[in-house]
C-alpha cells in the first residue's frame, strides 16, 4: 500500500512539472508577441516594411570560435533578442566566427519569423560577391538574406553590381553599404547620391553626430534606411556614464529614459532619417536594457538637443 502512494504522488509530482513546462512552453510565443507589439518599428523606405528600431550587432562580441560554453552564452542573447520582438542582426565575414555562432543559435533554436538577417561582403579576396553570398548563407544555415552590404566601400562599384544581380534573381531582399568610425563620408555620399541602394549603415551617436549635416538629410531625400553602428562608441561611452554619472531626472520624465541605454539608443533611433541602432553585447541582462530602450517614449527634438548639451558638459 504505501509503495503504490509513493507511485501516486510520484505521478503526480512528474504530471504537475510536465503541465508547468508545457504551460511555460505555451506562454513563449505570447511573451514574444507582447514583446514585438510594445517595440517602436519605422518603414524601410524602399518597400514600407517596418523593422523594430533595437537590432543586434555582433563585431566582436560574436567572434567565440568554437568554445562550447560561449557559443551557449550567445545563444541565450539570441535567443532573448527574439524573445523581444527582435528583428535586425548583423554580421560580416569580418568578424571572425559570428557568422558560424549565429548559425550555432539559429539551429538550436530554430528561426523565428521576426528575423531581418543583415550580412556584408568585403573584398575580392574573400572570393566574388555571390561566393561570399553563399559561403555565408552556409554559415547562417540560411537559403537567403534580407539585406547584403558592401562593407566598408570596398571594391563597392563591382560588389554592388553583383549585390543587384543577386536581388534580381530572389536570393537577396535588399541591398546596401556600410561605414564605420567617419570614414570615406565623401566617398560614401557619392554613392547615396548616385547608387541604387537600398540601406546605408554608418556610424551615429551622441558624441559622433557628423553624419546630421549631410548623410541622413541625403537619406531621408534618397529614400534610404539608415542602421546606426557604434551606438556607445564601441562600449566606452555607455561604460563611462555608468561608472560616473546618474540618468538625469528630467531624462526620465521628458524622454522617457530609464538608463543609460535608454539615453544612448532613444537619442540616436528618434533621429527622423535613423530605421534602427545595431548595439553588440554579450550579456542577457545588457541586451534587456537595450531592448527596453525600443519602446516609445521617444525623445522629442527639443528633448534631443537637451540630451547633447548634458553629455557636453559632463
Amino acid at each position: 500500500m504505501k509503495g503504490n502512494t509513493k507511485v501516486r504522488t510520484d505521478r503526480r509530482r512528474f504530471l504537475k512539472l510536465l503541465s508547468s513546462a508545457l504551460a511555460a512552453m505555451a506562454m513563449l510565443p505570447v511573451l514574444s508577441r507582447a514583446a514585438a507589439e510594445g517595440l517602436v518599428r519605422k518603414p524601410i523606405r524602399a518597400t514600407g516594411e517596418k523593422l523594430p528600431v533595437i537590432g543586434l550587432g555582433t563585431w566582436r562580441t560574436f567572434n567565440v570560435g568554437s568554445d562550447p560554453e560561449l557559443l551557449d552564452a550567445r545563444t541565450e542573447v539570441v535567443r532573448a533578442f527574439f524573445r523581444h520582438g527582435g528583428g535586425l542582426v548583423d554580421s560580416s565575414p569580418m568578424y571572425g566566427s559570428a557568422p558560424d555562432v549565429m548559425g550555432y543559435a539559429l539551429k538550436k533554436l530554430g528561426v523565428p519569423e521576426s528575423l531581418f538577417s543583415a550580412e556584408k561582403v568585403w573584398s575580392p579576396a574573400g572570393g566574388s560577391a555571390r561566393q561570399q553570398f553563399q559561403q555565408l548563407a552556409a554559415r547562417w544555415g540560411l537559403p537567403e538574406f534580407n539585406l547584403l552590404q558592401v562593407h566598408n566601400l570596398v571594391d563597392w562599384q563591382q560588389q554592388l553590381e553583383a549585390l543587384r544581380e543577386l536581388k534580381a534573381e530572389g536570393k537577396i531582399q535588399y541591398i546596401g553599404i556600410t561605414t564605420s568610425h567617419g570614414r570615406r563620408h565623401r566617398e560614401f555620399e557619392r554613392v547615396m547620391a548616385s547608387g541604387d541602394i537600398d540601406f546605408a549603415q554608418l556610424t551615429y551617436n551622441i558624441t559622433h553626430r557628423e553624419v546630421e549635416s549631410r548623410l541622413l538629410p541625403l537619406a531621408r531625400e534618397r529614400g534610404i534606411a539608415v542602421i546606426a553602428n557604434r551606438p556607445y562608441d564601441g562600449g566606452r561611452l555607455i561604460k563611462g556614464l555608468k561608472r560616473s554619472e546618474k540618468v538625469p531626472a528630467w531624462a526620465r520624465e521628458e524622454c522617457g529614459c530609464r538608463t543609460w541605454a535608454d539615453f544612448l539608443l532613444k537619442f540616436i533611433v528618434s533621429h527622423p532619417a535613423v530605421n534602427c541602432a545595431i548595439p553588440a553585447t554579450t550579456r542577457v541582462d545588457h541586451l534587456n536594457e537595450n531592448m527596453q530602450a525600443g519602446h516609445a517614449l521617444m525623445p522629442s527634438p527639443g528633448c534631443r538637443q537637451k540630451m547633447v548639451r548634458h553629455i557636453e558638459s559632463l
